[in-house]
């Protein structure tokens, strides 16, 4: 693999890696309620484990609610018993066949366990590109090991890895300063 090859490839892993921290950061749930946020949930339909949007659709009924419509009559208590089961300490209630599910108020104690949770997924998404930083780096010094390219162009590519490790490092800073002060709003 040239030298070119091994920083595009690497710049491509880290706009996955940060894409993969925005949608980890989506789930998080700040005071509004949105229908990502029961993108995971999976729901017991005839025996198979499905997500939650092959059976029903989701819309927002306010900022604070959402609605969740199955698509058959029988399977609404297995979607509310889903929603209920999962980690997001939801209550929903059904009315008919609609389901409505209210979004709680965040404590202040909750709010700052959830800035926590940000800085962890904020600390996991630098740690995986730096991982990235390392593997291109090892694969720049078998360049040179193998006499295809001279150790001053390894050296500018190593700081040119760099600079892209720093700019997706400092990406990755901003996003989770913004979803902090979007948790900390009341």
């Amino acid at each position: 693999m040239s030298v070119a090859g091994i920083k595009k490839s690497v710049d491509q892993k880290m706009q996955k890696s940060i894409e993969a921290f925005k949608n980890d950061l989506a789930k998080i749930r700040t005071g509004r309620a949105h229908t990502g946020l029961l993108d995971h949930i999976q729901v017991d339909y005839y025996g198979s484990s499905v997500p939650i949007s092959q059976v029903a659709n989701m819309t927002l009924i306010d900022a604070r609610m959402i609605g969740v419509q199955a698509w058959e009559k029988k399977i609404v208590p297995v979607v509310e018993k889903a929603i209920r089961e999962s980690d997001l300490g939801l209550n929903p209630a059904t009315q008919g066949d609609q389901i409505r599910v209210p979004m709680p108020a965040l404590t202040e104690e909750r709010r700052r366990e959830l800035t926590k949770v940000v800085k962890s997924e904020g600390e996991n998404a630098k740690i995986a590109v730096r991982n990235l930083r390392r593997d291109a780096n090892e694969q720049l010094k078998r360049l040179v090991k193998d006499k295809e390219i001279s150790e001053d162009d390894e050296r500018r590519a190593s700081d040119d890895v760099q600079k892209l490790t720093d700019k997706n490092v400092a990406e990755i800073d901003k996003l989770v300063v913004s979803k902090e002060a979007e948790i900390m709003m009341v």
